[in-house]
């Protein structure tokens, strides 16, 4: 398996795997499908330091992973949100473990210094998956919210990987 940058071709594998994490209601607070059109901005928004990588095996894409933005406040610019996306069959493979051991070694080259993962509460093999690697619970959003007349809490999990400049 190999971690590229992705590219306009793949938007239709990337949406497929992302379309596949909806009926479990576990990743995503969409409920309905998206279209490869309706991400096409999304996709041309990516800039160098916030990249979307594929993991590929046998030209197949298998998850993907991208960097976003946080809060969209220039004060903010070394802090982006990272969501990863495993196709259903390769779950527990350890595709997601090796685009998050790749998305953390990458961010100082990214001028990121936090990163942060946005994850629903009952999620447990993501929240899982993200404390092996370090990140821990910076807050907790309880019951925002509602997924076939489910309320959902939302966690929220940081990684700090430079220390940032203080001025006490």
């Amino acid at each position: 398996m190999y971690i590229r940058n992705a590219v306009t071709q793949d938007l239709p594998a990337i949406v497929n795997i992302y379309n596949q994490s909806i009926p479990s209601r576990q990743a995503t607070a969409d409920t309905e499908p998206v279209t490869v059109a309706s991400r096409l901005d999304w996709y041309r928004n990516r800039c160098s330091n916030r990249p979307l990588w594929v993991a590929i095996e046998e030209n197949e894409i298998l998850g993907w992973l991208s960097f976003q933005n946080f809060y969209g406040r220039p004060a903010y610019q070394h802090t982006a949100e990272i969501s990863i996306y495993v196709q259903s069959p390769y779950h527990r493979r350890g595709i997601g473990s090796r685009l998050l051991e790749q998305a953390i070694a990458q961010s100082p080259q990214l001028q990121l210094n936090t990163l942060l993962a946005f994850v629903f509460g009952h999620n447990q093999p993501s929240l899982n998956l993200f404390s092996r690697y370090g990140f821990s619970q910076w807050g907790y959003l309880p019951d925002i919210a509602e997924l076939d007349n489910n309320t959902r809490s939302l966690v929220i999990l940081g990684l700090k990987l430079t220390p940032s400049p203080s001025k006490y």
